[in-house]
């Protein structure tokens, strides 16, 4: 894992650390309290299934750009031998 992804990991466990907190010690009755837990983990969830998918394809993208420029190379190498 590299460093940014780790800083990465490390802020959004802060944030979410803090969000938590913050509803916990807010002055509300339980339930209400549970439903924004249970909205704002699943809004967290949504957000991160986005950032997921789309770095997913963001990273086939850059596959299909390296397998092309190595075709590309491959075959002007074998012109130049030829």
């Amino acid at each position: 894992m590299s460093t940014s992804s780790k800083v990465l990991l490390g802020i959004l466990g802060a944030a979410a650390a803090g969000v938590v907190i913050g509803l916990l010690i807010a002055p509300e009755k339980g339930t209400e309290m549970r439903s924004k837990l249970r909205k704002t983990a699943g809004d967290w969830a949504d957000n991160l299934g986005h950032l997921w998918d789309k770095g997913k394809e963001e990273a086939e993208n850059a596959m299909d750009e390296v397998k092309d420029k190595a075709s590309k190379a491959a075959n002007k190498a074998k012109e130049s031998y030829s």
